[in-house]
């Protein structure tokens, strides 16, 4: 029976007019970024937190704690890479995501234990079990529907809000606990998150079909000679992690990191040529890979921003912003409930407005909303200079300034984030969907890397190493937001047997 049999019928209705399948990727996508948002929110204010008495931190530099936060977001996202090869060609994209939540949980839970050794295998473990997930689930998404059913983007839609769930969770539980009560009670709490994820997964796994239950057909002796290498490989990187843990060889995080960002570059630069020079493309799927080549350039400039909202924008929330409501200090992570809330509130309105677009034949072109998105990152480090100007002259300030910001960041990801994943889901080569996904989060990989290098610049001397950070970054959105336009115009429209509005209104 294909594939498409079991789990691409437009009768299917089961879940918000969707598949029914839907409902267990979006259970396990919401526990997943419950656990990761919740852990991550204290990933930078545990390592520069103070060693005192009560709920002490590691007391690490900033420059240190940025670079190790920039690599960890980065290989967090640089994995899915190869997490995607390895559900396309070996595992299936079902058991990939299933390995994943459980290497996740194991992450969390070493988190847990106060010993500070047990950090970075700790972050290890979260690394290699998203890398296996975070692709894979998305890719099962797009797996629920036929190529020609229009249902696709609102299903993606959809899915997106569990990031938000998800994350709003994490913030509310695992800060205050982090915060409040101690560090590793706030980590612990992400592991429980996942092990729901876990179990959901499996009782209700069901519900997916075969959809991404099988690798990509191929000879058996050529998937064994896979299966080799892909063991071989581990091996290597089990001996190369155990080694580091054990102190065999020490690494500089600001120096590490930098030689990362241009490695994940190059990476990125040269798996495109690959696949538009010898992977056997037609021409038009050549002209769609050109165009998700510039939406892969326009979104790891913009996650470079976003991704400041745990590093230098919760750094600012610590030490100069005003956290108090009616006498109460709230958890620094309290005020990223700002996103996921907005992004609750504006997605229909964004929807709406693609659709209405549409209708009127008067829909942007992809790169345009990219530069669109760009453009609202600019300006929302435009309102950070202004709260930190006021900070330098009476801190602290007020936490509207903060609350401005997630807001103008909310709009550019909702013009960029959900559009990019159906993007990729819709225009990618068929036989690649797996790996292009992975493409997709590797500019969340250079995004992240970058995040934490241009954090740990921005916080070196307290205020006054902000202002010229965010100029830089306000800058260089503008230009590339500039470049896109121009290059829209040469630029086709991809091919779609349905309009390009349709394709990312996230509308039936």
């Amino acid at each position: 029976m294909s594939e498409s049999t079991v789990s691409n019928d437009k009768a299917d209705t089961g879940f918000l007019g969707h598949p029914i399948g839907l409902r267990t990727l979006f259970l396990t996508e919401m526990w997943e970024r419950m656990s990761y948002y919740g852990m991550r929110a204290l990933l930078v204010l545990y390592m520069t937190g103070a060693i005192t008495e009560f709920n002490p931190g590691l007391g690490w530099s900033q420059i240190e704690a940025q670079a190790i936060y920039g690599i960890y977001v980065g290989m967090v996202y640089f994995m899915v890479v190869p997490g995607g090869w390895l559900a396309d060609n070996i595992l299936g994209h079902q058991k990939a995501v299933l390995y994943g939540a459980m290497i996740i949980a194991l992450g969390h839970f070493t988190l847990a234990i106060p010993i500070e050794q047990t950090f970075f295998l700790g972050l290890i473990f979260v690394v290699l079990g998203t890398g296996l997930l975070k692709g894979n689930i998305s890719t099962i998404v797009g797996k629920l529907y036929k190529d020609d059913d229009k249902r696709r983007e609102s299903g993606y839609t959809i899915f997106y809000m569990a990031i938000n769930i998800g994350s709003t969770l994490g913030f509310l539980v695992c800060s205050y606990l982090g915060e409040k009560i101690g560090w590793h009670w706030g980590f612990g709490a992400a592991g429980i998150g996942m092990s729901f994820g876990v179990l959901q997964f499996i009782y209700s796994k069901k519900l997916l079909g075969s959809a991404g239950m099988n690798p990509n057909p191929m000879e058996n002796h050529k998937r064994a000679k896979l299966a080799l290498g892909a063991k071989i490989s581990l091996g290597v990187m089990f001996v190369v992690i155990v080694s580091g843990l054990l102190g065999f060889y020490s690494i500089e995080p600001r120096v590490f990191a930098e030689n990362f960002s241009y490695f994940l570059t190059i990476v990125a630069g040269v798996y495109f040529l690959y696949l538009f020079l010898f992977a056997g493309l037609n021409s038009i799927e050549k002209r769609n890979l050109i165009l998700l080549a510039l939406l892969f350039i326009g979104a790891a400039a913009f996650w470079s921003g976003f991704d400041q909202s745990a590093s230098s924008l919760s750094i600012f929330a610590r030490d100069y912003t005003d956290l108090s409501v009616s006498g109460y200090i709230i958890p620094v992570g309290w005020l990223q409930f700002a996103n996921p809330i907005f992004v609750v509130i504006f997605a229909p309105i964004f929807a709406g407005i693609w659709t209405h677009l549409g209708r009127v034949n008067l829909n942007p072109a992809l790169p345009i909303k990219f530069a669109l998105g760009l453009a609202l990152m600019a300006i929302s480090f435009v309102v950070m200079l202004f709260a930190v100007e006021l900070a330098m002259e009476t801190a602290p300030v007020g936490m509207r300034w903060l609350i401005l910001t997630y807001l103008l960041q909310t709009w550019g990801e909702l013009t960029l984030s959900p559009i990019g994943l159906a993007a990729f889901s819709r225009y990618s080569p068929k036989r690649y969907i797996g790996q292009m996904f992975g493409l997709w989060f590797l500019a969340s990989a250079i995004g992240g890397v970058l995040a934490g290098l241009l954090g740990g610049d921005a916080l070196d001397a307290g205020l006054e190493s902000i202002s010229p950070v965010f100029n830089f970054m306000i800058k260089y959105y503008f230009a590339i937001a500039l470049i896109l336009i121009l290059l829209s115009w040469f630029i086709k429209k991809p091919d779609n047997p349905k309009t390009e509005d349709e394709a990312i209104s996230g509308q039936d």
